[in-house]
């Protein structure tokens, strides 16, 4: 489970114009000299004193995915480390329990059978870690053969060379090539050799293909796509306008003049170096981690951002009032799931699906039905740490907005329909993972250890309690709409296995 941080302090960017030009010159002249703790820290802060600051989506862009040093691109390929389990920055529930990936099996096949489907089947990960996950999923869903026989195509949205690598050798076995397609990268899965396996970087690479029903998981990757954060503020600038006066009229006492406060308005949160001379205070103050390279300031005036990802939903805008407030918005995510949506239902005009089928379920952890707010984090060796310290080479990430991904997969097609977000205890208990549990501590017979990992293992996952999993992360799902058939609740959300 990812850590969390307190929320960081701000400044606000509107200076006296002298300050501002010997701010940014004591820059230009500190950057290429100053100690940064990372290459990629180095070449960000050249670059915003160049062009300026930056909104915090291009920062975590950058930080996650930059080809020359980016947290998930480029770890693991001087060492063979990567950011998974113990010996990694984070655990996830597909390397804490083998049930996990279990129970994510056998849903996509409950699925698969309550939808009757009789088209071919592409199973779609994305982010797959270390393919622990979809190795599970896949061990299960062999002793399906009808499933696995309409089983056409597996894909893998990756865009780490190493990580690949990985889970090749795991889904494919240590022998197995990996050939060069025209979408990416492909390979044979070790389950059902008659089956490729193509990896490609992005979702877009993923062909729609009309005639074969997308099964698209979706575990905590929402959480590292790019966020823009926003602060509704008074205007600093023309706060107040005085009445006018004409030539006509004697000017008026500035006493009696009337005043007019202008309403909130948002601006964007910006990342801009951290001054040298503040770098020095911080490096003596923190005691607990690496002083931050990096903070977040103010926006002095509107920006493109501000100005039109606030106003695409009225939940931001009932904030708006509440002068302070922040929010959080991940338009890379509401693109996304819009994508998943059209996949599974077609889009709004000029679909070529015939009728609706699959489905995606996307794990992740975030608030159920607020918006996101003071939430980015950052975290290295299981432990907290400011997001902008050791640029890439420290997970960044933020609460995923439920809501908002469920609005945007409504929105992206009338074929479709949303259950939950519920919590991952709920989902794993009614998927049953204490039956499982008590299936595998039985086959453990006399190792006592065996079955107090077992037993551990699974309780972690459901446990609702601070240190525990089972509260924070949500299961949300996303399904074929038929208006002529009656509602259907799927197993994990209020259904039952269809026999």
């Amino acid at each position: 489970m990812r850590g969390t941080i307190r929320p960081l302090a701000l400044r606000y960017a509107a200076r006296p114009s002298q300050w501002r030009c010997t701010a940014r010159w004591q820059s230009s002249q500190a950057s290429s000299t100053r100690k940064w703790s990372t290459p990629l820290a180095k070449s960000l802060a050249e670059a915003i004193t160049t062009t300026g600051p930056i909104p915090v989506a291009a920062y975590m862009r950058q930080c996650l995915t930059n080809p020359h040093g980016g947290y998930y691109t480029s770890r693991g390929q001087e060492t063979s480390s990567d950011p998974f389990g113990k010996h990694g920055d984070f655990i996830t529930s597909p390397e804490i329990s083998q049930i996990f990936g279990e129970l994510i099996g056998l849903w996509t096949f409950a699925e698969w059978r309550a939808q009757k489907i009789t088209s071919k089947v592409h199973l779609i990960e994305l982010g797959p870690g270390r393919g622990t996950l979809m190795d599970d999923m896949l061990r299960t869903l062999r002793n399906f053969k009808p499933f696995m026989g309409s089983l056409d195509r597996i894909w893998l949205v990756e865009a780490s060379a190493n990580l690949r690598e990985t889970q090749r050798r795991l889904l494919c076995g240590e022998h197995a090539h990996l050939e060069t397609c025209e979408e990416g990268f492909k390979s044979r899965c070790k389950y059902a050799p008659d089956i490729e396996i193509v990896w490609v970087e992005d979702m877009k690479f993923v062909p729609q293909d009309t005639e074969a029903a997308p099964f698209i998981i979706a575990h905590e990757f929402f959480d590292a796509l790019p966020i823009h954060i926003f602060q509704s503020v008074v205007p600093r600038s023309n706060e107040t306008t005085p009445s006018i006066t004409t030539s006509a009229t004697a000017v008026s006492d500035p006493a009696k003049q009337t005043k007019k406060t202008k309403p909130n308005e948002w601006r964007e949160m910006l990342v801009n170096p951290v001054s040298p001379y503040d770098a020095i205070l911080n490096a003596r103050a923190e005691k607990a981690g690496p002083a931050p390279d990096f903070e977040l300031i103010v926006s002095p005036a509107p920006t493109p951002h501000s100005q039109l990802l606030p106003r695409l939903s009225e939940r931001y805008q009932k904030i708006l009032s509440i002068t302070g407030a922040n929010i959080e918005i991940s338009p890379e995510s509401q693109a996304l799931v819009a994508d998943f949506a059209r996949r599974i239902g077609g889009a709004n005009q000029g679909s070529d699906k015939k009728q609706p089928a699959g489905a995606a379920l996307i794990l992740d952890y975030g608030p159920s039905a607020t918006v996101p707010t003071n939430s980015l984090r950052g975290i290295r060796s299981h432990k907290p740490i400011s997001p902008f310290a050791m640029a890439g080479q420290v997970d960044i990430s933020a609460d995923v907005d439920f809501l908002g991904l469920a609005h945007s997969a409504l929105d992206a097609s009338p074929g479709v329909e949303v259950h939950g977000p519920v919590e991952q205890a709920l989902f794993l208990s009614a998927m049953g993972i204490k039956e499982r549990a008590d299936m595998l501590i039985a086959k453990a017979g006399a190792d006592d250890e065996v079955k107090r990992r077992i037993e551990t293992s699974w309780k972690r996952l459901v446990d609702r309690g601070p240190d525990g999993m089972g509260k924070t992360y949500k299961a949300m799902a996303i399904l074929p709409y038929f208006a002529e058939r009656e509602l259907r609740r799927p197993v994990g959300f209020g259904g039952d296995i269809s026999v």
